[in-house]
């Protein structure tokens, strides 16, 4: 065999090795929040993780390498639209049990970082699930009196914080790796939330006074 024959062989060995790597690459598992509407002072938005089969980890992976623990960084604007904000576990893990829960927050941002043992709190995610997968938290939004109709507040997961990992940490998914999408959301306030005037405030006291004094026997 001449070194050209030898040469084509040796590029269609490397060619046929490489198909299979390429045919490995599956999608990534998906961390969406909510979209929605606000007529009033409070909405509440849901979280959710879509467990895709093949992904570094997930419920079709052996022991050891199932999503159970997450850190899901939500960062809103505009911030002085928003009076508070809660983030607590919602959907498939509002009635289990964490190792560990935090949800550290500051101006604009809130994160919840949950952490549970596979052997007694399994996190029951459905395999391949429609968009946008399982609801795992819910944030609880409270807006400030006097939001302006088409006040538009948006939800942006933070692609550094946000991470999935198993329980020991030891595999984590990322967007920076290639193993994790982010999908954003929003709030858009559809009415004018009116801030009582004071005044009325005082005339609603005297009324009521006065017909406490008319009732008294």
């Amino acid at each position: 065999m001449n070194n050209s024959t030898k040469g084509a062989a040796l590029a269609a060995l490397m060619f046929l090795t490489a198909v299979p790597m390429f045919a490995a690459v599956v999608a990534p598992d998906v961390v969406t929040i909510g979209s929605g509407v606000n007529s009033g002072l409070t909405v509440d938005v849901p979280v959710y993780i879509r467990d895709t089969a093949g992904s570094p980890l997930g419920i079709d992976q052996p022991a050891g390498s199932r999503i159970q623990s997450y850190s899901i960084t939500v960062n809103y604007a505009p911030a002085s639209a928003i009076q508070s904000v809660t983030f607590t576990r919602a959907g498939i893990t509002q009635s289990l049990t964490p190792a560990f829960e935090s949800s550290p927050a500051s101006a604009g941002s809130i994160t919840l970082i949950d952490t549970f043992n596979e052997t007694t709190n399994l996190v029951p995610f459905t395999s391949n699930a429609a968009l946008p997968g399982n609801q795992v938290g819910k944030l609880h939004f409270t807006f400030k009196p006097s939001t302006l109709t088409g006040t538009v507040v948006t939800l942006t997961l933070d692609s550094t914080l946000t991470q999935l990992s198993n329980q020991a940490g030891t595999t984590t998914e990322t967007v920076s790796g290639g193993t994790l999408t982010l999908v954003n959301g929003s709030i858009v306030q559809t009415q004018d939330i009116p801030l009582l005037d004071p005044r009325l405030l005082v005339l609603l006291g005297i009324v009521l006074v006065s017909v406490a004094i008319r009732l008294r026997p």
